[in-house]
């Protein structure tokens, strides 16, 4: 499989992304772990996340572990792009939770991956299944991070 020549490593392409993803950056998600195929992230739940029940807002949920995936699908170094994410819930959580979302590669070609995201609760509790693929464009990673943002943030 040819390979983008990588430069960069995954966790330079975590942090990169942690910094540059604004909307997860709004929630307060952070990057715990990146290496090739894999990332780990977290989040606390605060009372603003939660829904009209008292629980998590799904979108929270699906949020942190879609940045996981985010990561670990980009972390080879060509941009990925998703083309199919699903989540399903198996438990709640609150405000004052710790969520931990855990994205590994089940499968890669040089075109396509597929992950599966795990999210618990600071106890180890599962809180969701989500699985993502992503199709892998030709052009890397690189050139996105050495251009400026939005925010002006520049490498």
């Amino acid at each position: 499989m040819a390979e983008i020549e990588q430069k960069t490593t995954p966790e330079q392409i975590g942090r990169w992304m942690e910094q540059s993803d604004r909307f997860a950056r709004m929630l307060g998600v952070r990057l715990d772990e990146a290496r090739e195929g894999y990332a780990r992230a977290s989040l606390e739940i605060t009372e603003e996340m939660q829904n009209a029940v008292g629980i998590t807002q799904g979108g929270v949920t699906f949020t942190l572990a879609d940045f996981a995936f985010a990561v670990a699908s980009n972390s080879h170094g060509s941009v990925a792009v998703s083309l199919n994410a699903q989540i399903t819930y198996t438990a709640s959580s609150q405000a004052g939770d710790r969520l931990i979302a855990s994205a590994s590669e089940v499968n890669r070609t040089r075109s396509t991956g597929l992950y599966q995201i795990e999210v618990h609760n600071g106890v180890g509790k599962l809180i969701a299944l989500f699985t993502g693929t992503v199709y892998r464009r030709k052009d890397g990673l690189e050139q996105w991070m050495k251009t400026e943002t939005a925010e002006g943030i520049t490498e």
